[in-house]
């Protein structure tokens, strides 16, 4: 499962805007004839784009505005006038009627040309204007974005990081298609496996070096913490391993707004850790803690409990798990096989017949299997147990035809 973190910090949009009282205004269309175009962007006193409002062109000194454009949302407009010289005037959203926010004098328009002419609030002639209030607001603010330019140069940083991340992720579930594209079609399997190995093996690597930097310059970050444990249970720190998913859980545990998806990573990741090292208590609590965190993703995660239990050869644990799998999800035949395969380790053979005496539940599953997939992977395997038992087959398996 592939998460991508994405964090937004934004910048103070604008500071206190001065308004200037000047006459009534009214808007006009602009005639066809000898046109020019103007263009340019309102920059607000912290030095930022002013998004919204509207740029005016006067010729009267600002007691008529003959032609209004809109300013983007950041910052930017363009419009078209007769030439001709202009008071360029603009206008928050929120100025009073008769009043300005800044304007500036002079501006030609030429036929056939584009003016640019920016409204640069930022000036010292506009912040002279300013109230000894508005001048203190404007400095806080200017404090504030510059701490936010810092943070976002991190979260730059941190998601660029977790872009290579997701690749890597990406290159280890198709490490075993690159290696035996790399080594050839004639290529024995150990060789195959060990290439695939080598490639897993760097890029667990190369997401733990990415995510041990970026937990020590963002701590608070739970999912960094979730790739640090997930290449660490790559690479077989299985101590460090379980630190960083205890980490991520406290972390989204003390959030104002817990992600569950993050909680159901967490918890599953701790849970394959737990049932590699024979922890099956351990294990079984905290891929149940992953379900109910995340009901989303509640099969998924039961499933893998089941095939990691399955994995590492421990019968019980494996049909156990498979068993609360299969209560999400009935019809996955992997769930049907993983419990006929633990289980079928406590079969007995008949001293009388010599046949083998599965138990009921695992005749069950097997049959169960191959209703669904009667033609899967695994149904020749699961057909030949249950005919050594003397079992009828009864679902639509057939067996292939001899060569």
């Amino acid at each position: 499962m592939k998460r991508t973190l994405s964090f937004c910090l934004g910048l103070t949009a604008a500071a206190g805007l001065l308004a200037l009282a000047l006459a009534p205004v009214q808007a006009q269309q602009a005639p066809a004839g000898n046109m020019g175009k103007i263009h340019g962007q309102v920059i607000n006193p912290t030095g930022q784009p002013q998004g919204g409002g509207t740029v005016s062109l006067s010729t009267d000194g600002g007691k008529t505005l003959k032609y209004t454009f809109p300013v983007s949302g950041t910052g930017d407009y363009t419009g078209e006038a007769p030439q001709g010289t202009y008071m360029v005037i603009f206008r928050a959203a929120d100025t009073p009627a008769g009043k300005v926010v800044d304007f500036f004098p002079g501006v030609k328009i030429v036929a056939g040309q584009d003016t640019a002419q920016d409204i640069d609030m930022s000036r010292q002639e506009y912040i002279d204007k300013l109230t000894p209030e508005e001048k203190k607001q404007l400095e806080d603010l200017k404090k504030a974005n510059a701490e936010a330019i810092k943070a976002n140069l991190v979260v730059h940083q941190l998601n660029a990081d977790l872009k290579v991340v997701n690749q890597d992720r990406t290159d280890i579930d198709g490490a075993q298609a690159a290696a035996k594209q790399a080594l050839g079609a004639g290529a024995s399997k150990t060789d195959i496996d060990a290439k695939a190995n080598e490639i897993k093996t760097a890029k667990y690597t190369d997401i733990e070096s990415l995510m041990t930097k970026d937990t020590g310059v963002k701590l608070d970050e739970a999912l960094l913490w979730v790739n640090l444990g997930f290449a660490q249970a790559g690479l077989k720190k299985y101590d460090d391993t379980v630190v960083s998913y205890k980490k991520a859980i406290d972390l989204e545990t003390a959030s104002k707004t817990p992600r569950p998806f993050v909680f159901g990573l967490a918890y599953a990741g701790l849970g394959e850790i737990y049932a590699r090292t024979g922890k099956v208590p351990e294990a079984n609590a905290a891929y149940d803690s992953a379900a109910k965190a995340d009901p989303a993703n509640a099969a998924f995660n039961l499933k893998n409990e089941a095939v990691i239990f399955y994995q590492v050869n421990n019968g019980a644990a494996s049909a156990a798990a498979a068993d609360e799998a299969i209560k999400i999800n009935p019809n996955d035949p992997l769930l049907y096989y993983i419990k006929g395969q633990g289980l079928v380790q406590n079969a007995t053979i008949d001293p009388k017949t010599n046949q083998i005496v599965l138990p009921p539940d695992c005749m069950a599953a097997y049959e169960k299997y191959l209703q669904l997939a009667p033609n899967g992977p695994y149904a020749n395997d699961v057909a030949g147990i249950l005919q050594q038992a003397g079992e009828k087959i009864s679902t639509s398996y057939k067996a292939p035809k001899s060569k």
